[in-house]
């Protein structure tokens, strides 16, 4: 039954689109379920918007693999590092109602943070911690924040840390440097992060399922819980681990796949009202070049260059750009990307450890370009019949 209903919603979505563009919901629909099913995941979910609208759209498997509890367009899932697109809009936002500078220093805001390199904390802006310029190697004390240290306990860690490079100049993922947006708005606005997200962006884009935190996502009752697998038993229900929810910008956003598909309109241009075009130009200005993603197992055969902005990843796939990013934490993935180029994106939820949507999202771009393509050449093969 639960198939039957999200097979119709496809259905109904799609009226009105383009073949071409129910041609492409239909291949991934078919991809997506094969995956899904083949590989036994307990919940996912996925939407596909086009020129402003939702085309297709579909929910399959369980919350919980040890309960009946289907996953429907409401269940909320974790987004882990998709959570850094909110973060670094919320951050341009402020800042275009000058609140605070991109440009501010970030030692104003945190005046314990130092390094190894003499003089590298005071050269290091707002921009850097959000775009992953800092100069720090990557993924700076993850590991202590996995095992539940307190981001109290952990900067004073960073004083032992040489720079790679100064502030803007290379590349290096982070989580805890990202989350230090947090203090530059909360004493920019004297507002709690959570809150204000919810409030300037959640709520105006009518994302009723959305929320900050690790207790409203735990308060929720429709909610997808964490899987890992093992060998022996397959997928394993686990606990809900609170460690990333401790760098809310970084990634402590929970969403629904009804929800996620306004928030890509939005990046798409169709809610200026709440996110303007300016924003969106902001966000994803190409900040750095991120050179590691060439070599991505699933991406590397399809992109060119690659780029991060303020919170969004922009790679150059073919002679287009699709702005895009990532999220992984025990128990959950999650994958958001548009072109603006083509006005098409995809986003999809799953509550399981799984490279699944890794090959998913490159699929679904090869076949969206390879469409593009196509498109072009009978348009130019018409042109010249006449």
């Amino acid at each position: 039954m639960r198939i039957l209903v999200s097979a119709l919603a496809i259905f109904a979505l799609s009226l009105g689109a383009k073949a071409t563009d129910i041609s492409l919901a239909q291949k991934f629909d078919a991809d997506f379920q094969k995956q899904v099913s083949e590989k036994k995941i307990p919940g996912a979910a996925y939407a596909i918007v086009k020129d402003g609208k939702v085309i297709a759209l579909r929910t399959m498997g369980s919350r919980a693999v040890d309960a009946e509890l289907p996953v429907n367009s409401a269940t909320v899932f974790r987004l882990a590092s998709v959570s850094k697109t909110f973060g670094g809009e919320m951050a341009a936002i402020l800042a275009a109602e000058g609140k605070f500078s991109l440009d501010a220093r970030v030692l104003g805001y945190v005046p314990n943070l130092k390094f190894k390199t003499a003089g590298h904390a005071s050269g290091l802006k707002v921009r850097h911690l959000l775009s992953h310029s800092a100069g720090i190697t990557p993924n700076a004390y993850d590991n202590m924040l996995e095992d539940d240290w307190s981001l109290d306990k952990i900067i004073p860690y960073f004083a032992q840390l040489d720079a790679m490079c100064k502030p803007g100049e290379c590349y290096g993922y982070q989580n805890i440097l990202f989350s230090l947006v947090q203090p530059v708005i909360e004493q920019s606005t004297g507002e709690q992060y959570g809150a204000l997200v919810s409030k300037r962006i959640m709520e105006p884009l009518d994302m009723n399922h959305s929320s900050v935190g690790l207790e409203a996502f735990l308060s929720t009752a429709n909610r997808a819980e964490p899987h890992v697998f093992t060998r022996r038993n397959g997928w394993q229900r686990v606990l809900v681990e609170p460690n990333y929810y401790r760098v809310a910008p970084a990634a402590g956003v929970n969403a629904s796949i009804e929800d996620m598909a306004k928030w890509l309109m939005a990046q798409m241009g169709y809610k200026p009202e709440v996110i303007t075009p300016a924003i969106i130009k902001t966000v994803t200005s190409k900040e750095v070049r991120s050179t590691r993603e060439l070599s991505r197992r699933s991406w590397r055969r399809h992109i060119s260059d690659a780029y991060y902005g303020l919170g969004w990843r922009i790679y150059s796939f073919g002679d287009e750009d699709v702005v895009l990013h990532s999220g992984a934490v025990k128990g959950y993935r999650a994958f958001i990307s548009y072109s603006k180029g083509m006005d098409v994106g995809l986003v999809m939820l799953m509550n399981a450890q799984t490279r699944e949507i890794d090959d998913l999202s490159v699929s679904f771009w090869d076949d969206a370009f390879d469409a593009r393509d196509a498109e072009k050449a009978r348009t130019q093969a018409s042109r010249k019949a006449k």
